[in-house]
């Protein structure tokens, strides 16, 4: 339970981290500069702490896919980015690869 919540709390960095990478403007903006500097090391601390439990393979699988979906949703909503259909046919692609691992097994 506590891997799941160190796991989740890590995806929670890393998407803020990667939104005010954008905002940052090169790292020309103090505020989401700190952000950035702030929520990547806490992440990858979170995710390190749930690596004790949870195997690598799932574990970056729910990381990386997770944040990615979720960040794109943020580019389409808050950032008028597109969305056609190979982008979502890829988002796709990535959930059912993060599920077929998840449904591997999560232990060690």
């Amino acid at each position: 339970m506590l891997a799941a919540l160190q796991l989740a709390s890590a995806i929670a960095l890393e998407i803020v981290a990667t939104t005010a990478l954008r905002q940052s403007n090169g790292f020309t903006r103090v505020w989401p500069t700190v952000l950035v500097a702030v929520c990547y090391p806490l992440c990858f601390y979170l995710l390190s702490r749930a690596l004790r439990t949870i195997s690598l393979a799932v574990a970056y699988a729910i990381w990386s896919g997770a944040g990615t979906a979720i960040v794109a949703a943020i580019g389409v909503l808050a950032f008028k980015e597109q969305m056609n259909t190979v982008k979502a046919a890829g988002l796709a692609l990535i959930v059912l690869g993060v599920i077929g691992l998840q449904l591997g097994g999560t232990s060690r």
